[in-house]
């Protein structure tokens, strides 16, 4: 699409119809290609940006209530989140030790918690203090590996260029 735009110019009003007409064309500009907020960078991973934020509203509502046994379905739900995100992370080759070491805690929160679950069956108290103990450390590991999968999604990619010389 081409625009064409005639300017004339008379002696005397010339500048001020030149500054009208180009304030026109960069209207006319804008208006063509559309105003778009391109302010976030390129590298941010969209689809990992929208499975954080799920990952992180799915912390935030899960375990309102007392018993920690009810957490448990809202925890394995966490849990495929958290294997998308990897997934995503993989894809991207986006690996980094702390978020490895973020992994590690969480699976070791999780043994936890299933040995803790197990325990409070077999004791048949759904209040059993280690168990309540294991959730909220599970809860608390989810939150270190968001933190650091929202580290590694918003970091610049190495050889970006955006290093100081």
């Amino acid at each position: 699409m081409r625009i064409r735009v005639r300017i004339r110019v008379r002696r005397g009003a010339g500048t001020v119809r030149a500054v009208a007409a180009f304030a026109a064309v960069t209207a006319l500009t804008a208006l063509v290609t559309g105003c778009r907020n391109d302010t976030a960078p390129a590298w941010e991973y969209p689809d990992l940006g929208t499975t954080l934020r799920s990952l992180s509203r799915d912390l935030d509502e899960g375990c309102t209530e007392e018993a920690p046994a009810s957490c448990v379905d809202g925890l394995d739900r966490l849990g495929v989140l958290a294997q998308r995100a990897f997934a995503e992370v993989l894809d991207h080759r986006l690996l980094a030790g702390g978020y490895v070491a973020a992994m590690d805690d969480l699976a070791a929160a999780r043994e936890r918690r299933v040995a803790a679950a197990q325990e409070a069956r077999a004791r048949r108290d759904p209040h059993y203090l280690p168990f309540r103990h294991a959730v909220q450390a599970e809860r608390l590991a989810y939150w270190r590996l968001l933190a650091e999968l929202e580290n590694l999604r918003t970091a610049p990619p190495a050889g970006d260029a955006t290093q100081p010389v």
